[in-house]
């Protein structure tokens, strides 16, 4: 299934926009006053100083807290790097050796077990299957070879309600995927004749567990995008569950759920010994409901969130971070440009969207226990938020719980007090402002 011309051209505009949009101008200054209201609530100053990309990055990892020497991503540099794993439309021209994406990360895997980085050069063309990563992978770079992100394209069309049998059908048909191979327990697991459908995780195009994973240059799409209704279709793009993922000039598209930035499996509802941190950089995010979500530490610097109205979902919404009540940080997003397409932004437009909602995950209706049901912690600072977005209103009721919205605007408050929602503001500038 191709991608449509929409998502595609939106794509290309929207890299732009990234680059043009995200600095705040002179003339453009943010009117946003702490604390903010308890349906909008800003921080200070000094509270948002807590409140960084270091902060962020050195907290997670290995174990549920601070790490001494935190963690500064950096790029691995693929310009001119010699592979031999080189994924093209056809095999033999311009040095392709595989013409999936999976044969080569198979080929490297069983070539590599720890340590040493691994790079896997992707030419330029649509590239329709499954990519799973699994746990205890050497780090892998992953890095489109053509001129812009939109002319590698990674593309699957699943979401969660698929069954069983007709996932495998779909993502192993000529027997991708056998046993033996290091991805066999992730396919089989999501295959589990057992289960009524897949689930929302296991509909991932790219879905990693490894650590170290480094993605670049390309776009990674759930292509079943618009030929489903306005109704509950969960289906992901990108899952990643390692630690020290970092995205950078990377397009992920998709409808619901499309990007999952998680720790270890989505229904989990603790995280035990570890907390995975994810840096994504200049890059682009599409969707319309809960489409950045899951339960990990992630930074999002210089990317542009673009939601869509194409499906004429009932309410869409950026964020659902499922952020454990013991742990302090979340997502962070810093100097983004956070846009909607006509639907929500034209002339007349009949509604809004939302910046985002907590999850909390693992109860019902009414059921939010404080100090024990995951809380989501986001702050958004230093980027612009067009009018596609209610304003005043930003943020939803929590999923699942149903949990009102009540941001905490008390004097001397406790930033982490579970009795309130931890989903800020700072500094940001809205369009039209003066």
């Amino acid at each position: 299934m191709k991608i449509s011309t929409l998502s595609r051209a939106s794509a290309v505009l929207s890299a732009t926009l990234v680059l043009a949009a995200c600095s705040h101008s002179q003339e453009n200054l943010s009117t946003q006053v702490a604390p903010g209201t308890a349906a909008l609530p800003v921080l200070s100053a000094d509270e948002a100083a807590h409140f960084t990309e270091k902060s962020y990055l050195a907290f997670g990892g290995p174990s549920v807290e601070v790490q001494q020497d935190g963690w500064h991503p950096s790029l691995a540099k693929t310009d001119g790097v010699n592979t031999p794993y080189i994924v093209g439309p056809k095999k033999g021209n311009d040095g392709a050796t595989y013409t999936t994406v999976q044969q080569a990360v198979d080929a490297a895997l069983a070539q590599h077990n720890h340590g040493e980085r691994v790079f896997i050069k992707v030419l330029p063309g649509t590239y329709s299957g499954a990519v799973y990563i699994p746990a205890g992978s050497p780090p892998v770079s992953l890095f489109g070879a053509g001129e812009s992100a939109d002319q590698v394209v990674l593309q699957l069309g699943l979401e969660a309600s698929v069954a069983p049998a007709d996932y495998r059908k779909t993502v192993s048909p000529n027997g991708e995927f056998l046993p033996g191979d290091r991805a066999w327990y992730m396919f089989n697991q999501c295959g589990n004749p057992q289960n009524a459908s897949i689930g929302v995780s296991c509909s991932a195009t790219l879905w990693s567990q490894g650590n170290g994973l480094q993605l670049q240059n390309l776009t990674i799409a759930n292509s079943l995008q618009d030929t489903t209704d306005a109704g509950e279709h969960p289906a992901v793009a990108l899952r990643v569950d390692g630690d020290q993922t970092l995205l950078d000039n990377v397009h992920v598209l998709g409808r619901e759920n499309t990007l999952l930035v998680n720790t270890s499996d989505v229904n989990n509802q603790t995280v035990n010994n570890r907390y995975s941190r994810v840096y994504v950089h200049n890059s682009l995010i599409e969707g319309d409901v809960d489409y950045v979500s899951g339960q990990a530490n992630a930074v999002f610097d210089h990317v542009e969130f673009h939601t869509l109205s194409s499906r004429g979902v009932k309410q869409a919404s950026i964020f659902a971070p499922i952020t454990p009540a013991n742990v302090p940080y979340g997502y962070l997003v810093i100097d983004s440009n956070l846009t909607g397409d006509k639907g929500f932004s034209g002339q007349g437009a009949a509604q809004k969207a939302l910046l985002g909602r907590s999850v909390d995950l693992g109860v019902d209706k009414g059921g939010y226990a404080p100090g024990q049901t995951p809380n989501g912690q986001l702050v958004i600072r230093d980027s612009q938020i067009d009018g596609s977005y209610n304003l005043q209103q930003p943020w939803g009721d929590a999923a699942y719980s149903e949990r009102p919205f009540s941001g905490n605007v008390a004097p001397n408050r406790d930033l982490n007090d579970t009795g309130f929602n931890r989903l800020w503001q700072y500094n940001n500038v809205f369009a039209g402002a003066k």
